[in-house]
């Protein structure tokens, strides 16, 4: 379930006049545009983009992010965005960045949408930056990486709860020998896990748990191969993506310096999605709730945008 709260009924253009209101003149209203926009579903603030241009003929996100700052302007300019659109935009970063550690970000696109909405996203990429993912991924990347990356993002799985046992046991030896062998990387892996539905991984993975005693993951062990450690990512998206994203919001809050992308991320993609299941697993593993975590570890206008789409207000 979603924590976003948003009313049924609204006005785009008092919206619009309200936030044009919030940005005119000296100083920002930050608190107004929290009001607003926070409490606004995708649809919600797309007519408010559009009722803004046609009032005022300017982008109500390029005048945000000249009146905004920091972690805060970040925030309000991905929710704001288009949700596949987002996606495109966060895609687009994380391809172009030295570290490697953030094509996570692609799995997450690639591992947890729907074959649809992965679509979706790459139509929207192809729309903004007249490529495609698929071709940006690939030129960044090489071998083995090259192939697993392209493969999860091109593919359109199919969506039914059908599944298979006898593949799913066939499949799950396949993937032990693999890991036993230290072939992590065997086409036969690529294979399985670019083109199975999610389903079928998920019997698959159940079934290497049965036989062999551990999960899958733990056999990938800690290594700090880039291969093996984004494909430790696309089983725990494939597998549990609320426990994944779990994870990722602990990491990013106690960690050394809060990572604010993160944490940005996860909240800003979920809120209207399933935010509220992330939260309840979240405080089963840590025994503090995600609203106090993220209160004790963020301030100012960047604290109450986030609490706000977390359902609750500062």
């Amino acid at each position: 379930m979603a924590t976003l709260v948003a009313p049924q009924e609204f006005s785009p253009v008092e919206d619009a006049e309200l936030l044009h209101k919030a940005v005119k003149g000296w100083g920002t209203d930050e608190k107004a545009i929290i009001r607003i926009l926070a409490h606004r579903n995708a649809g919600q603030r797309q007519q408010i983009r559009a009722a803004y241009h046609q009032l005022h003929n300017e982008d109500l996100l390029k005048r945000l992010e000249s009146e905004l700052s920091g972690d805060f302007e970040k925030a309000v300019y991905r929710w704001v965005l288009d949700p596949y659109d987002r996606d495109a935009v966060l895609a687009y970063v994380a391809v172009r960045k030295s570290n490697p550690t953030d094509y996570h970000v692609l799995v997450e696109i690639a591992c947890i949408l729907n074959s649809e909405e992965l679509l979706a996203v790459r139509r929207a990429y192809q729309l903004r930056y007249k490529h495609s993912l698929e071709e940006d991924v690939a030129s960044h990347t090489s071998g083995d990486l090259r192939k697993l990356l392209v493969g999860l993002l091109s593919v359109y799985r199919y969506d039914g709860n059908e599944i298979n046992p006898r593949l799913a046991e066939k499949e799950a030896g396949i993937l032990h020998e693999a890991l036993k062998d230290k072939q992590m990387n065997h086409e036969e892996v690529i294979r399985i896990v670019t083109t199975r539905s999610k389903t079928q991984l998920m019997a698959i993975f159940n079934c290497y748990r049965d036989h062999h005693g551990t999960s899958i993951t733990k056999s990938l062990g800690g290594s700090h191969d880039e291969f093996a450690n984004v494909l430790r990512t696309a089983i725990r998206c494939i597998n549990d993506h609320k426990k994944y994203y779990e994870k990722m919001l602990r990491n990013a809050i106690k960690r050394v310096g809060t990572d604010e992308d993160a944490l940005t991320r996860v909240i800003v993609s979920r809120a209207e999605k399933d935010l509220r299941e992330i939260k309840e697993v979240y405080y089963k593993r840590n025994s503090v709730t995600l609203d106090q975590a993220v209160s004790m570890d963020t301030s100012g206008d960047y604290k109450a945008f986030l609490l706000a789409l977390l359902g609750k207000e500062d």
